[in-house]
């Protein structure tokens, strides 16, 4: 295996809810109330569409906001990563992936294992530059079990639903994660921070039209069928965390650019480029009022004691 570089599963598409637009001659992201799966082919107006997002859409009015969809791995961690990621802006380079206490950092030593107080009490995460980032890859359809569509965020509302329903299926299946026919849905909610306008996260729900109970009913048999034909799902787990394990950062160059393009676009009034050198000591703070006749009275006792 070439060392230095994450295997990471196979990308058929990607789903987004959300897409790229021109306003004043940049290209912004701009969120959308559904779901689009494009290929992985670019053209100059954008991503081109998977075939599969048309016929997805039959049945659902135009609005495709839920993916029958299954999962690679029964670790739920394989399956969905999260981390805070900090990219250049200018080049699109990963340059810093932590996990609010560990971090691997691109410096002009190399990449080094350092401290990771989270982008509330980091420096170089000045202007969120730094931000929660989270990769699910899924199957959709038969045609390649081993073949998965991606969906990226740095929503807040979705990585934390995500997380936890892949850590509570996997309690409740009894380890069948990989098993479960799951359902990929958009959900909307309002907050205070939002104005009132819906925002909106995804979530995995049991595929529609079955009840829990049917549902795991459906993952034991499938368990059962692979282990008849010789599927071994753990040696599968295993493969995955030894390729993701095996770089230092999962997205690769050809992948950061549209990436920083889309999640981690520049804002007015900050750098783009992040200078990756320690922050300049802090200038010593004026003592306070009471600090000052603090200090005279102890040297006024400090006289008086020698006298």
């Amino acid at each position: 295996m070439l060392k230095g570089l994450a295997i990471t599963p196979p990308i058929l598409g990607r789903i987004s809810i959300g897409k790229l637009v021109e306003k004043n001659g940049k290209r912004l992201p701009e969120k959308d109330d559904q779901f689009t799966l494009t290929s992985q082919v670019q053209s100059r107006d954008g991503w081109l569409l998977h075939p599969l997002n048309e016929e997805l859409r039959n049945g659902q009015d135009g609005k495709l906001r839920s993916i029958p969809i299954r999962l690679l791995f029964n670790e739920p961690d394989l399956n969905f990563r999260a981390d805070y990621s900090l990219f250049d802006r200018n080049t699109g380079r990963p340059l810093c992936v932590g996990n609010g206490e560990t971090c691997k950092r691109l410096t002009k030593d190399g990449i080094q294992s350092l401290p990771c107080p989270s982008p509330d009490g980091c420096s170089l995460a000045q202007g969120s530059a730094c931000k929660p980032y989270g990769r699910l890859n899924m199957v959709i359809g038969d045609d390649d079990p081993l073949g998965s569509f991606v969906f990226r965020t740095t929503g807040y509302n979705s990585i934390r639903t995500l997380a936890a329903r892949l850590h509570y299926l996997q309690a409740i299946s009894g380890d069948r994660l990989a098993c479960l026919p799951l359902e990929l849905r958009l959900r909307g909610k309002s907050t205070r921070q939002s104005h009132g306008v819906p925002i909106f996260y995804v979530d995995i729900t049991v595929r529609s039209g079955l009840g829990m109970e049917d549902a795991l009913l459906a993952a034991k048999q499938l368990e059962e069928t692979r282990q008849a034909a010789g599927f071994d799902q753990s040696a599968l787990d295993q493969a995955a965390r030894q390729g993701f394990n095996n770089g230092a950062f999962e997205d690769t160059v050809e992948d950061t650019g549209a990436i920083v393009e889309e999640f981690f676009p520049v804002i007015e009034d900050q750098p783009s480029r992040i200078e990756l050198t320690p922050p300049p000591p802090a200038a010593p703070a004026k003592p306070s009022l009471a600090q000052k006749l603090e200090s005279r009275a102890s040297q006024h006792k400090s006289r008086s004691s020698v006298q």
